[in-house]
């Protein structure tokens, strides 16, 4: 099988459906952030830390595969896809999971500027762009439906990834920096 089809050579490329659109057009850079992300999740995942953390990152890597499909369908089309949607269980695993790391985290006071090891600073850029994802798909979404479910997930994503920057930090050793802003006058 031929990687290149030269199908897109124009400018347009092909959706789930077979519909061809734009490459610029919202629902390709959705997908298309999503993507990104993914690829940052593995830069992430390739990090040293523990096997509980890298066995999350596998799943999230193959939920942003199920919301790449799902944001790659018109949404009356949606039907043709046959693979499981993300469900609100996927949500809580998410919410589950940050409540567990936050236990052992020392409060947080302040916000905390990014960074302090490597592995810590890779999972704030994925966080970043996760958040990036967010905007693009509310902004599809102000045009097409997402299911709401996408939405949550992607939301909670980013907070996750957060949370799991910050045990990160904490397992590292790294020093977490806070932001305390000078006071005016």
């Amino acid at each position: 099988m031929k990687i290149y089809t030269k199908t897109g050579d124009k400018g347009t490329t092909a959706l789930f459906t077979g519909k061809r659109v734009p490459k610029h057009h919202i629902r390709i850079e959705s997908y298309g952030t999503i993507d990104e992300l993914n690829s940052h999740l593995g830069l992430l995942r390739d990090q040293e830390m523990d096997t509980h953390s890298k066995s999350m990152l596998v799943l999230i890597q193959e939920k942003l595969f199920t919301v790449g499909s799902i944001l790659a369908t018109e949404p009356d089309k949606d039907q043709r896809l046959k693979i499981p949607r993300i469900n609100e269980d996927d949500i809580l695993l998410l919410e589950k999971e940050m409540d567990q790391m936050n236990e052992n985290l020392p409060e947080m006071t302040h916000f905390i500027l990014p960074g302090g090891h490597t592995t810590v600073s890779y999972c704030h850029v994925a966080r970043t762009v996760c958040r990036r994802a967010e905007r693009m798909i509310t902004y599809l979404h102000e045009n097409e439906p997402v299911p709401e479910t996408v939405l949550s997930y992607i939301n909670r994503l980013s907070d996750y990834l957060f949370v799991l920057a910050r045990k990160l930090s904490y397992d590292l050793k790294a020093t977490e920096i806070k932001w305390v802003p000078e006071k005016m006058d």
